[in-house]
């Protein structure tokens, strides 16, 4: 290669590797295999190495990746929390021994080595004084981290306090085991909820989330494999570190092999690579590092990376197999993915014989036909996908795929929106719907029972006193009070809620039934037109999209969801429990804020937004979410924000909330 050509492919790689970096680092959201990102990074190491008057130290290969991501406090890290040297092959471990055991003889010293499980996860460090919990922090870039305390004291597997009363800071790795993200993708699937790429990164974005109870409901553990600083004690060695460090309470990696020789490393790796499909945690590689601490003194680090470890990358692993059948499953909001039944095939360590399509369009990209010859690999060492059509392979037999026109669960019509991958279940009374259908129904947002939560609603479900929503209002005294202990008091408020979910206004109902497209502002203005579910049913697309607030998708939606079989047997059961199903009609009603817009900003002493709008809409009025020329009033209360410049720049009348309120006296 030219020197001209080098230094342009340089620029290309630094440029791509610093996108990449950011997508993995700062935004938790890789856009490449960790394995294409790191061949990425061995083309730029070794082109630099060649070409050194190119080298630069703002390049990935001479510093850690890696933001503080606004909203959190820096933490200067008192040792640089540094990266590792990656190889690919046991030429390059050989090479890393031959120039440990060279400059060990310089110092006279021994050359022994630890070789541990390299954890897919995100690194971070914990500081103890006299024995407690003060600081955690993330890597960051090396040198300067995230304080997320915090969220590292929602972990279970980090003691907050140790058994001994000492000041020392550790490092570990933050990660989610394999079985607790198959379950977390496994619900964020039914929940049409976009799945997460790999563990690394489910952990990553759970542990930088700026609100702590939210870090508290994910699943994640913690490793310690270092010692960053100690006060009052000293070690000859790292593993003698480690254990240690267990006897201090903390949860070290459990895989640490001592090995004496080169040899006894490689041995060391390859039966981790043979065992890594066992363990219950996900790696990306093994780690070799020096044991004698001393020498780890001679030796010393570079900006990036220590000279006394580096990190054996396992390339991902590739299996063919057959794919036998696809088969449709309907997820809990009724999107119908597509999963492929495989010839068991054992990857990484796991047997696979099931996988997910995504989507139509991800079988037709792929090309995928029944009875193809797959290649198959495990994304992260845990999702596995297909990767490639083997179709020279191909007999003639195989048959195409085609996604169902009606819904594999219920037999409800599925569709497909302009605009999106997903087909969907249209029937409101599809079992695999049940439970999402109720939760929707039951909220704030819809027909609004208090006490009625999802928990309930499963068990219900579960022991078969719901099979649809309208058997809510089957639901006795007896039913409920024989889920709880003592729970009589509990069954008695619950009826009650029941009951007086009955008389709601037409709109709440409108918006629990969980129309595509329609939310609580467009059922008011439908309730308000049609005023009652006869009228509306019966409603014409034209008609529906001629509304303020509705469209003529959102028109479409109501008109199809009214057309179905489902939709009507659950009308008709509504209303023989008693449901109120028409808009109240008010004599003299008082509509003093007909024909005025008001836009509501800051928090208000007396009512919430919400409350206030309805007070707003009671009395003939609008509420709108953004101000202009036609707004007529803005009710600002305290720390309004942009909404209030702007009303004062457009001149528009401003109301404090004590005007309001003699407004609507």
């Amino acid at each position: 290669m030219k020197q001209e050509e080098a230094k342009k492919r340089i620029e290309e790689l630094r440029n791509l590797s610093e996108y990449y970096a950011k997508k993995y680092y700062d935004d938790d959201s890789p856009e490449i295999s960790d394995f294409e990102y790191d061949m990425l990074m061995l083309e730029l190491r070794n082109l630099e190495k060649e070409y050194p008057e190119f080298l630069s130290k703002e390049s990935l290969t001479q510093k850690v990746g890696g933001h503080v991501k606004k909203g959190f406090k820096e933490v200067i890290h008192e040792v640089p929390l540094q990266s590792l040297q990656d190889v690919f092959n046991f030429d390059e471990l050989v090479e890393f021994d031959k120039r440990i055991k060279k400059q060990a003889e310089e110092y006279g010293k021994e050359t022994t080595y630890v070789v541990e499980t390299k954890i897919d996860g995100l690194s971070a460090s914990l500081k103890y004084e006299n024995g407690i919990l003060v600081q955690g922090a993330t890597r960051g870039n090396g040198l300067v981290g995230e304080d997320v305390t915090e969220n590292l004291k929602t972990v279970k597997t980090i003691p907050h306090k140790l058994k001994e009363s000492i000041n020392i800071t550790v490092r570990g790795e933050v990660f989610i085991s394999k079985k607790d993200f198959e379950k977390m993708n496994e619900e964020r699937s039914l929940n049409e909820e976009p799945l997460f790429a790999n563990a690394r990164n489910a952990a990553a974005g759970s542990l930088r989330q700026l609100d702590s109870n939210i870090t508290a409901t994910r699943p994640l553990d913690i490793y310690i494999f270092n010692v960053q600083k100690i006060e009052g004690k000293e070690f000859n060695s790292h593993y003698e570190e480690l254990c240690f460090l267990e006897d201090l309470g903390f949860n070290v990696n459990p895989v640490k092999i001592p090995c004496n020789t080169v040899e006894e490393v490689i041995t060391a790796i390859n039966k981790i690579g043979e065992d890594r499909g066992d363990l219950s945690f996900g790696i990306d590689g093994a780690v070799v590092k020096v044991d004698n601490l001393s020498l780890r003194e001679d030796l010393g680090s570079t900006a990036k990376v220590p000279r006394w470890a580096i990190a054996y990358k396992y390339p991902p692993e590739k299996k063919e197999t057959i794919l036998k059948d696809i088969v449709c499953q309907v997820g809990r909001t009724g999107v119908i993915t597509p999963m492929a039944i495989l010839e068991p095939v054992s990857v990484a360590g796991s047997t696979i014989s099931k996988t997910t399509l995504h989507n139509e369009d991800f079988i037709k990209e792929k090309e995928l036909k029944i009875g193809d010859t797959v290649i198959i690999q495990k994304a992260g060492d845990v999702i596995p996908e297909i990767v490639e059509v083997k179709k020279d392979r191909r007999t003639g037999k195989e048959k195409e795929f085609e996604m169902p026109k009606v819904c594999p669960v219920c037999g409800a019509e599925a569709v497909r929106e302009e605009g999106e991958a997903a087909i969907r279940c249209t029937g409101i009374e599809c079992p695999a719907k049940l439970l999402r259908n109720i939760i929707h129904f039951v909220s704030k947002e819809g027909i609004d029972i208090d006490g009625l939560g999802e928990n309930l609603v499963e068990q219900f479900i579960e022991k078969g006193l719901i099979e649809n929503i309208a058997d809510i209002y089957k639901l006795t005294l007896e039913d409920i009070a024989s889920l709880k202990k003592n729970g009589t008091k509990f069954a008695t408020n619950l009826v009650n809620a029941i009951e007086d979910s009955k008389n709601r206004p037409f709109y709440k109902l409108i918006t629990a039934l969980g129309i595509r497209h329609i939310g609580t502002k467009s059922a008011k203005t439908i309730a308000k037109h049609f005023k009652t579910i006869e009228n509306l049913m019966q409603a014409e697309v034209e008609e529906i999209a001629e509304l303020e607030d509705v469209g003529q998708i959102m028109a479409i939606s109501i008109y199809e969801f009214f057309k179905q079989d489902q939709t009507i047997d659950l009308i008709n059961k509504l209303q023989d429990a008693g449901v109120n199903m028409e808009e109240e009609i008010e004599q003299g009603a008082d509509e003093r804020f007909k024909g005025f817009t008001f836009v509501l900003t800051g928090s208000l002493e007396n009512y919430t937004r919400e409350q206030a709008g309805e007070i707003i809409e009671k009395l003939g009025g609008k509420v709108s979410s953004s101000v202009s020329k036609k707004t007529s009033y803005v009710l600002a209360g305290e720390e309004a924000g942009s909404k209030l410049t702007k009303a004062q720049e457009l001149g528009v009348t401003i109301l404090s909330e004590t005007e309001f309120i003699e407004m609507v006296k």
